[in-house]
């Protein structure tokens, strides 16, 4: 399963900006951020936000980096969806692709004189369109008459005739500058899920896999593929998830980032280089106490976005002597493309990132990498809702870090209720999400908070934020050192807040609804839980799931060969000490974690006398997405609690 998409996604948290309840000011949406080649002007995907429940529609909006005054708009398509834009090399063009999700096709757009001129269309999907260095063509990533959406987390095709042929193929696609037919260059049968430009645009590095896309990035491979012939050359084969390859200016190198990442998109690790001309990856970050998930050449060297504990930052990192230097920081979330969190210019000098902390709603920060300054200003008057702090603690050996969010202004001598979100992933850390009034943004936690609970965001062993060696310490250990680090986070928290002890709750999803499994048949200390798209058997979940890949590195074999490891993680096998009363959802096509394991576990908690409930959202993936069923699972959560929780 992809495991690390956040609950925020999940429950709507930020992913529907609606107007608030209460009148208050509605929240700007910025997303998919890009930047000029010498940091002069910057775009993104923008929306004024809709009413409660609604999905607003974006466009793209151009901007002076110097200001933030909005020097254009764009929005050809009325029913399309938009993916990320790219400048051109020469600064005077965008592309950009935008997605009819009803007409099943996807358009190659072009700015040229201010204008939207159409480039291309296909039928299926496509995104990440690129320019070539020599600014002569744009290459896309395209998938012809697509069975279902992009990516696991999406609603997958159903399951009648034969399974497992003709499957989707996410393939490299050329378009001269000027417009015309896309020609499909990277072989076919060969998934690719990321790539750029070589410098001399004849080419691109990649990262592939055979078979189908959605189960076979964990053992993808970096390759070349030749712009002219399509033919593909494996550079490295390295036993780690690999994201984000930029090939070095001069042509001889390629950095990525690399470790032990259980969701593709969900990027952390350090930073490895290997020739062009292949070889074995060296780690040029070793022992960097954060996670690094975005960068670009600078020169010969490199500049790097990481999440170090409770901040994001920049890093400039010298492949030679492998050494970094902090460049800048700040207790924010960025949120890049997808090319990083933070998006650097093609000099490597400018600097491009939405950030938002709990406390402050989400702004566009830009200029030279160690001075990025707040251009925008449409969210200045959303206010604060909640008063959030980073907690540390240590457990085991192991120092982990979590957030904390409740009231402004809690009451004295009042203890609150406390409910625990764990993250997904397992390689996944939680980051700071604006709570905004009404229906903003983060309703989850501004509901909960607002009925007098405080809400805590654990980040354990098996998360990113503090190393490689952090994240990789829950291997074959699911349940074990990462559970214990939650139980001790759960401490240092009430230690430092007016908490009540005995009124706790336990939440999460994806991973974070395997935890909650686990918590609910390892514990009796939580009295209500939320289980979303959970694993309850480990074992049966091997042969459901559509992407058992993604275990392997995790369990270090498949379940074939070492079924002891699964089931000792299984909360199926515990399940006669289940003693609290949980919520579960799923939806009704999720590939990642199917329906039947969150069955599974509903139907041994009823065994068990349990008190339980199973909601089942019907067309969804693993990611909820329709506005009607994200509220409709928020209100049953916050339901829940209250009714398990209260005094």
């Amino acid at each position: 399963m992809k495991l690390s998409k956040s609950l925020a996604v999940a429950m709507g948290a930020g992913a529907v900006l609606g107007a608030s309840l209460a009148g208050a000011a509605p929240l700007r949406d910025y997303r998919s951020v890009a930047i000029t080649a010498g940091g002069e002007r910057i775009a993104a995907i923008e929306s004024d936000a809709g009413g409660p429940g609604q999905r607003p529609h974006a466009r793209i909006v151009v901007r002076d980096a110097s200001n933030g005054k909005v020097t254009a708009e764009y929005d050809p398509c009325a029913s399309c969806s938009y993916d990320f834009p790219s400048w051109s090399p020469d600064r005077q063009s965008l592309a950009f692709i935008g997605a009819d999700a009803q007409a099943g096709s996807a358009t190659l757009w072009v700015v040229r004189g201010g204008r939207p001129a159409l480039a291309a269309t296909i039928q299926g999907v496509a995104n990440t369109a690129r320019w070539s260095p020599d600014g002569s063509r744009i290459a896309f990533l395209a998938t012809v008459g697509a069975k279902k959406q992009t990516g696991a987390v999406e609603a997958g095709e159903r399951l009648v005739g034969e399974i497992g042929v003709n499957e989707d193929a996410q393939r490299i696609a050329i378009v001269p500058a000027g417009g015309g037919e896309a020609r499909m260059v990277s072989p076919d049968g060969a998934y690719v899920y990321e790539y750029d430009w070589t410098p001399d645009s004849k080419g691109f590095i990649a990262t592939s896999a055979q078979g189908n896309g959605d189960n076979n990035w964990w053992v993808a491979t970096l390759g070349h593929v030749d712009a002219a012939s399509g033919a593909l050359r494996i550079v490295a084969a390295p036993k780690m998830q690999v994201s984000l390859p930029h090939v070095s200016p001069d042509g001889r190198t390629v950095a990525f980032v690399g470790g032990l990442m259980s969701d593709f998109g969900s990027v952390g690790g350090d930073i490895f280089t290997v020739p062009f001309a292949g070889g074995e990856p060296v780690d040029v970050t070793p022992n960097y106490a954060g996670s690094f998930n975005g960068l670009a050449w600078k020169g010969s060297g490199l500049v790097a976005s990481s999440l170090q504990g409770d901040r994001m930052a920049i890093v400039a990192v010298d492949p030679q002597a492998r050494s970094t230097r902090s460049l800048w920081s700040g207790a924010v979330t960025a949120s890049g493309s997808r090319d990083g969190r933070i998006v650097f210019s093609a000099d490597g000098g400018a600097a491009v990132s939405v950030f938002e902390t709990y406390e402050k709603a989400p702004w566009i920060a830009t200029g030279r990498i160690h001075e990025l300054a707040q251009v925008t200003r449409d969210n200045d008057g959303a206010a604060p809702q909640v008063a959030a702090r980073s907690i540390d603690w240590s457990n085991e050996g192991y120092r982990s870090q979590g957030w904390l969010v409740g009231p402004r202004q809690p009451q004295a001598g009042r203890k609150h209720p406390m409910v625990v979100i764990v993250h997904g992933g397992p390689a996944s850390a939680a980051t700071p999400r604006y709570v905004g009034a009404g229906e903003t943004a983060n309703p989850l936690v501004r509901e909960l908070v607002e009925r007098g609970y405080y809400v805590f965001m654990p980040n354990p062993r098996g998360s990113y934020g503090q190393g490689l060696a952090f994240t990789s310490a829950n291997r074959r250990d699911f349940g074990g050192g990462d559970w214990r680090d939650i139980l001790a986070g759960v401490d240092a928290a009430i230690a430092q807040a007016p908490i009540d002890g005995q009124r706790l709750g336990l939440m999460g999803h994806s991973y974070g609804g395997f935890m909650t499994m686990w918590g609910v048949t390892h514990s009796t200390r939580f009295k209500a839980a939320v289980a979303g798209a959970g694993i309850a058997n480990w074992i049966s979940y091997y042969g459901q799931n559509g992407i058992d890949q993604w275990m392997v590195p995790f369990f270090g074999a498949t379940m074939y060969e070492d079924p002891a490891v699964y089931r000792k993680a299984s909360p199926i096998e515990s399940i006669k000490d289940a003693r609290t009363p949980t919520l579960i959802y799923v939806g009704e096509r999720d590939v990642e974690t199917p329906a039947v394991q969150s069955m599974e576990f509903w139907h041994g908690l009823r065994a068990m006398k349990v008190p339980t409930a199973l909601v089942i959202y019907e067309g969804e993936g693993h990611a909820i997405r329709k506005p009607e069923h994200q509220l409709d699972q928020r209100r049953r959560t916050v339901a829940w609690f209250e009714k398990y929780l209260k005094p």
